[in-house]
């Protein structure tokens, strides 16, 4: 989101910023980015009177919800705004891949048929007149599984502006192993899980001086438990600066058992040359297992020699930070920003005609400006009383 709310910038727009989400220390004050900031309340006129003021041209959602909660009225009342959804990744690909791992069930594509949450997210993105995709792999699910216009999706990944450092530390003057992610995110939470029962203790046995340090926001109580000096495993929390620590470590554990999108942690890791070993999830939307910067493994014996071959073979690691530094051009930030300003200004010049064609998504908008809407009203009233 902050490199949109960057690239909207650069291209000298005006941007407000709403959001119902209460701010904590670790918010980041887009005041100090010239950026208008305001409280949104769900369910009220009071979005109505803002969007009049602001008369915008472009509305971006932050994900389907916001789309849901908001959209129609932004349809009803800026009909020539230009909506665009930021999915971030398929959140139903990941609820049911999460759901099905702790069922012990394989997933399966048609697992995501029955479920609530992925006719609430492809409906989101069939209103949209646009949805942002950072993963090629569910572009394809969206196109070839679900049959949507491919018309309606534009993949833009993570944007880099200079891909390597130009001086890193090298094999010898890096140490322990680091894990990385929010603890807010099942899939991190999970991994970690992983790693204290299933992983770290065999990795230890063999590498009795090597330490697993654990880095992330919000880690939970349980998460704050596994942290024991004597195993080496180390629950270190949230970390002003990831780049700091990826730099000193020599290896990045993931094992990811569900998810979707692409993983921050692995691009952080590519830039500050820290090899990983993850799973095939942790791979979906970089690469192929041969071309991955780092070593592949869904069985956890495996994981486990592959995490001690990496960390312990210097021609293994320094040939898979190699291909973690080629992985990282594909995501140049200049080339994909000028795509998508093109495609911006193609979109909003062929607004109606692009709408006409999408008639499975005016009829969703149809039937929610019938039934949210008026739901959304009956709170608003209801909330008076």
């Amino acid at each position: 989101m902050l490199q949109l709310i960057e690239y909207f910038q650069s291209q000298g727009c005006k941007i407000v910023f709403g959001t119902t989400a209460q701010k904590n220390e670790q918010s980041l004050d887009l005041q100090i980015l010239g950026i208008q900031e305001e409280v949104l309340k769900l369910n009220d006129a009071s979005f109505d009177e803002l969007l009049k003021q602001i008369d915008p041209d472009i509305v971006l959602f932050d994900r389907f919800i916001s789309e849901e909660q908001f959209g129609w009225r932004v349809a009803e009342l800026q009909p020539k705004a230009l909506r665009i959804l930021d999915t971030e990744d398929l959140h139903c690909l990941r609820k049911v891949r999460e759901k099905q791992y702790k069922a012990g069930e394989p997933f399966q594509l048609t697992d995501l048929l029955t479920e609530e949450i992925t006719k609430r997210e492809v409906a989101s993105i069939l209103r949209s007149d646009i949805s942002l995709m950072i993963s090629k792999v569910e572009i394809e699910i969206l196109t070839n599984f679900f049959k949507l216009d491919s018309t309606l999706l534009c993949y833009l990944p993570f944007l880099l502006s200079s891909v390597v450092p130009k001086t890193l530390p090298n094999f010898e003057e890096r140490e322990h192993f680091i894990s990385i992610g929010n603890f807010l995110h099942p899939p991190n939470l999970e991994s970690v899980k992983t790693l204290k029962t299933k992983i770290w203790p065999q990795i230890r046995k063999q590498l009795p001086e090597a330490e697993l340090h654990v880095y992330g926001a919000y880690p939970t109580q349980q998460a704050k438990e596994f942290s024991n000096v004597k195993e080496g495993f180390l629950v270190k929390g949230f970390v002003e600066n990831q780049h700091e620590v990826l730099k000193k470590a020599r290896v990045l554990l993931a094992p990811l058992s569900f998810g979707a999108g692409l993983k921050g942690k692995f691009l952080d890791g590519m830039q500050n040359g820290c090899p990983s070993v993850t799973t095939t999830i942790g791979i979906e939307g970089y690469s192929d297992e041969e071309n991955w910067g780092g070593l592949v493994a869904d069985d956890w014996p495996e994981f486990i020699q592959n995490s001690i071959q990496l960390y312990s073979d210097k021609s293994i690691w320094e040939a898979s930070q190699t291909k973690g530094f080629h992985l990282l051009k594909q995501f140049d930030k200049e080339a994909y920003l000028e795509q998508f300003t093109n495609f911006l200004e193609q979109l909003s010049t062929n607004l109606d005609y692009h709408r006409n064609h999408n008639f499975m998504g005016s009829l969703l908008q149809h039937h929610t400006m019938k039934s949210s809407k008026y739901l959304s009203k009956w709170i608003e009233e209801k909330n008076k009383v």
